[in-house]
């Protein structure tokens, strides 16, 4: 079994040959910080929007090699935090906006591939979430209850019997499932590279191997030289902390993965999954996982979630434990899956707000902008910010720039111990809960709510 090396999606297409680095000090019109799909996306939109900038993307190692690389392939429509909080500043009416605009984003993103000639295993066939317990189903229709109260409901997803989820798939001990249409397997490796070289035709430029050290005003700093530019945008995610200054905006949180060999036709034909539909659980702490283009497994979930002082992985490489939790997961649910060999494990980190919101802002006065904290939930929602983030760096009055995670103050995280303690005791509380439901208790065990009380999700 393969351990790190970036991701099994990199493996699979091979590491990319690294493009230039920053030799020296330059100047530009738009500086993006991150080479990751948020600021990848954020330039490809300004390219198109005014093809006379100069825009410079800075990339500490490779283009995704980052969440943008490691992911699970959901293209989907899930809200990056909470709807009363995003409601609190722009009402009921600025949470559909959000909403209908992410689900919008998935079909953009499927468009984007197709006019771009970006091959990434593109299918869209939904997402399929399970409950597997009767404490999850309850906790499955309580979702669904409270979206419909939104107004969130008819068209977005649809309660499943169990029998409908079997029809689908066969996960050991589904009691029923909700299936959204808005979600679009993809290879996370392959849409990154293609989104970063359609930036490129557009005349974006990319320069790997080049670290920053510092972000002021209309100046970057680097290990390898200084880079000017009247408008600087930060798109760094999980990576926020490193930076002096930003150790407690975003925190960065693990999720890890493994992924089998390629299973027979005689294991596919018992779990009778034939789309490509993506699959989640209804448990505290989630999985998630998708049938790959070239038939296996690949699922994952949280792991042990954060790293004292908010240390990241050393290019992917996951603890023992996780990849044992995680296969056991796989095997619970695919039971036909036991006599398969895992071929790959890795992790990554994905940024936590504080109030765990997402947001995309701009500062005309200094030039600075920023765009993150996806809470998990990324992959589509760096297409929506990239273009949001876009139009408020070119002063642009649009829908996007009215969207409630628009200029949403970033609380700051408590210093350590106390984040390091906090996180994990919400996770040892999620775990206990899930222990508890699993054995059967009817309804969502309150300490999942004292997990989330804890952490203020």
């Amino acid at each position: 079994m393969i351990n790190g090396g970036v991701s099994f999606w990199w493996q699979q297409i091979g590491r990319p040959e690294p493009r230039e680095a920053l030799d020296g000090d330059l100047e530009c019109d738009v500086c993006i910080v991150g080479g990751g799909l948020s600021g990848l996306w954020t330039a490809y939109t300004l390219a198109g929007l005014d093809p006379t900038l100069d825009i410079v993307v800075l990339e500490a190692e490779f283009v995704g090699y980052g969440a943008s690389g490691r992911n699970g392939g959901w293209l989907s429509a899930e809200l990056s935090g909470s709807k009363e909080r995003y409601a609190a500043t722009h009402g009921r009416e600025g949470v559909t906006a959000l909403v209908t605009a992410m689900e919008h984003a998935v079909d953009d993103v499927v468009e984007v591939c197709r006019v771009e000639g970006i091959d990434a295993d593109v299918v869209k066939n939904g997402v399929l979430y399970v409950a597997r317990s009767p404490a999850q189903l309850v906790r499955m229709r309580e979702g669904l209850a409270d979206d419909l109260a939104w107004g969130i409901g008819a068209g977005h997803q649809t309660e499943l019997t169990s029998d409908q989820v079997g029809e689908r798939l066969r996960v050991e001990g589904a009691l029923g499932g909700v299936l959204s249409p808005h979600c679009a397997r993809v290879q996370p490796a392959r849409l990154v590279t293609g989104v970063a070289e359609a930036a490129e035709r557009r005349g974006v430029r990319i320069l790997e191997r080049t670290r920053v050290t510092g972000i002021d005003p209309g100046v970057v700093t680097t290990e390898r030289g200084r880079v000017r530019a009247p408008r600087v945008l930060r798109c760094l995610e999980g990576y926020t902390a490193a930076l002096p200054g930003q150790r407690r905006s975003w925190l960065p949180m693990n999720s890890a993965m493994v992924v089998t060999e390629p299973l027979p036709d005689a294991v596919w034909d018992d779990i009778g999954w034939v789309g490509a539909e993506l699959l989640g659980d209804n448990a505290n702490a989630y999985c998630y996982a998708q049938r790959t283009a070239d038939g296996r497994i690949a699922l994952g979930g949280r792991g042990i979630p954060y790293r004292f002082g908010s240390r990241t992985d050393v290019d992917g490489a996951t603890d023992d434990w996780t990849v044992s939790s995680l296969t056991g997961i796989l095997h619970d649910m695919f039971p036909a899956t036991r006599a398969a060999s895992i071929e790959h494990a890795w992790c990554g980190v994905l940024g936590v707000p504080r109030d765990w919101c997402a947001s995309v802002g701009f500062d005309a006065s200094t030039g600075l902008g920023w765009a993150g904290g996806y809470v998990g939930s990324g992959l589509t929602t760096t297409h929506l910010a990239g273009r949001t983030l876009a139009d408020l760096a070119l002063g642009r009055d649009t829908g996007l720039t009215h969207l409630p995670w628009v200029d949403r103050p970033v609380r700051r995280w408590e210093p350590e111990p106390l984040r390091w303690l906090g996180v994990r005791a919400m996770y040892g509380l999620y775990r206990e809960a899930d222990r508890r439901e699993d054995r059967g208790l009817a309804r969502p065990s309150r300490l999942a709510r004292l997990g989330d009380r804890l952490t203020g999700r």
